[in-house]
C-alpha cells in the first residue's frame, strides 16, 4: 500500500473528499433552510398555504431600536382590500378598487414598515424640517423652493412650499412641505418627484386636485417609516393612475 493508504481501497485523500461532500451537503441544507425564514408560510390567491421545506425553527432577533422580530413570521398576510384580481385564474395581476392612488397596487404599493421614525446613531430622527434644523440651509446659488407654488401635471396649482425636510445623515433634502390651497393642510412632497424651477415646483406624477389626498403625518415635525412608504407610494401610483390614459399601452 502507498503512503497515506488506510486499506487497499481507501486513503486519506479519499476520506477528505468524502468529508467535503458531507460538509457541502450540510451547507446546502442550512442555506435552503435559512432561506425559508422570509416569505413562508406563503398563501396563494386561492387560499392554499405553502409552507415549503425545510422550515426552520423560530429565531428571535433583537433590533437596534429595542424591538424584537421573530422569523419565520406567522402573522396574518397583509390585506388586499384595495385591489382585486383582473382575471379569475390564480396569479392574475391585481387592479385597484376605488381610488387607485390609495389602493396600494403596482407603483402605488407599499410595505408595512415600522410606524416609527428612522433614526441615526444618536437616536435622533434622521429626517426633519429646516425650521428645527438650523445647521442646514439651501446651497448658495440654488433655487430655494420655499414660497414657490406647487403645480400638478395639468398646470393647476395645489399649494405652495413652506419648508424643506433634510436628511441629516445624508445631508440632502428628502421632502418639500406643501401648504395646500384647499383647506391649508400640510403634506410632504418627495423631492425625487419634484422639478424645481425658478418660479414654480412642477410635479408630473399628480394632478393639482389630487394633492388633497396625499397621506399625512401624525406629528408636525416627524415622519415615520410607514408614513414615508405611504407618501412615496401615493406619488408613485400617480405615475400610472393619475390619468386614465397613463394606464393604456403606448402603441
Amino acid at each position: 500500500m502507498g503512503t497515506g493508504a488506510i486499506t487497499q481501497n481507501i486513503d486519506i485523500a479519499q476520506l477528505v473528499l468524502y468529508a467535503f461532500w458531507i460538509f457541502f451537503a450540510g451547507l446546502i441544507y442550512y442555506l435552503v433552510r435559512e432561506n425559508h425564514r422570509e416569505g413562508y408560510p406563503m398563501e396563494t390567491d386561492n387560499g392554499v398555504k405553502v409552507t415549503g421545506w425545510p422550515i426552520p425553527d423560530q429565531k428571535t432577533y433583537l433590533l437596534g431600536h429595542g424591538d424584537e422580530v421573530q422569523t419565520p413570521r406567522y402573522e396574518a398576510p397583509e390585506s388586499n382590500a384595495g385591489s382585486e384580481p383582473a382575471h379569475r385564474w390564480a396569479g392574475a395581476p391585481r387592479v385597484p378598487v376605488g381610488d387607485p392612488l390609495l389602493a396600494g397596487v403596482g407603483p402605488g404599493s407599499w410595505a408595512n414598515r415600522a410606524d416609527r421614525p428612522d433614526v441615526n446613531f444618536e437616536g435622533v430622527p434622521k429626517i426633519m424640517p429646516l425650521r428645527i434644523a438650523p445647521d442646514y440651509e439651501v446651497q448658495r446659488g440654488d433655487t430655494d423652493p420655499r414660497g414657490l407654488p406647487v403645480v400638478g401635471a395639468d398646470g393647476v396649482a395645489a399649494g405652495k412650499v413652506v419648508d424643506l425636510w433634510v436628511d441629516i445623515a445624508e445631508s440632502l433634502f428628502r421632502y418639500a412641505e406643501i401648504e395646500l390651497a384647499a383647506g391649508g393642510r400640510h403634506v410632504l412632497l418627495p423631492m425625487n418627484f419634484a422639478r424645481v424651477r425658478r418660479n414654480e415646483v412642477r410635479v408630473g406624477a399628480l394632478l393639482g386636485s389630487q394633492f388633497v389626498n396625499v397621506p399625512g403625518t401624525r406629528q408636525a415635525d416627524v415622519v415615520t417609516l410607514l408614513e414615508e412608504e405611504k407618501i412615496q407610494s401615493y406619488y408613485g401610483g400617480g405615475l400610472l393612475y393619475a390619468e386614465a390614459g397613463r394606464a393604456e399601452p403606448l402603441l
